[in-house]
């Protein structure tokens, strides 16, 4: 059964989560990220609608979906279950490291934030590679996107503070009156801000 319009067009809060250890944990495994990403991304869902979506087997998407709802990532939306039928929803819009993370001794976290980095970046080249075949479908998006990089010299303490502004910024468009345009649609918008050596 197809996901209903409603369902999947229904705005979701934009509250972002802060991942401590025990969540990081909970949500660092490749399917619980697809299931999570998913969910934001086309609205409430079945464990089964998720199987067929992601071409698991419902039992996979089922157990992986409770480990999700056990740390809070996803719920039950009852205002779409019908009888023994029953609908996930994501809880928030996003997440963000616990500056402890970054520091954590323990093995077991710094391979679950390794994890989750491999599958964030991964994910984030999979939809640049979809956007680069595609792009002739959007004809009036051409000169719209965008696909830049920079090199600037910074300490760590400006380098948080412009990912800090840029975040801001792009929370100022969250809610844009234009969403609601006949030609509005979802943009994606990966920012990476690393180091490198200089060579």
């Amino acid at each position: 059964m197809p996901e209903p319009e409603k369902a999947a067009k229904a705005p979701q809060e934009h509250e972002t989560r802060v991942l401590d250890p025990r969540s990081l944990r909970g949500l660092a495994h490749p399917l619980r990220m697809q299931l999570l990403r998913a969910l934001r991304h086309h609205g409430p869902a079945t464990a089964s609608q998720l199987a067929e979506r992601l071409g698991e087997s419902s039992g996979a998407t089922s157990y992986h979906l409770r480990q999700l709802a056990a740390h809070r990532f996803v719920e039950d939306d009852p205002s779409l279950g019908k009888g023994r039928e029953r609908w996930w929803k994501a809880v928030g819009q996003g997440i963000r490291w616990d500056e402890s993370l970054h520091s954590d001794p323990d093995p077991d976290v710094r391979g679950a934030a390794d994890l989750l980095l491999h599958e964030v970046a991964s994910n984030h080249t999979q939809e640049l590679s979809t956007w680069i075949a595609t792009r002739h479908d959007w004809p009036a998006w051409a000169g719209a996107s965008d696909l830049s990089d920079f090199t600037l010299r910074l300490p760590p303490a400006a380098a948080r503070e412009l990912g800090e502004r840029l975040h801001a910024l792009i929370e100022e468009y969250r809610d844009s009156p234009g969403a609601g345009a006949p030609d509005a649609a979802r943009v994606r918008l990966h920012l990476h801000a690393f180091p490198q050596h200089e060579d």
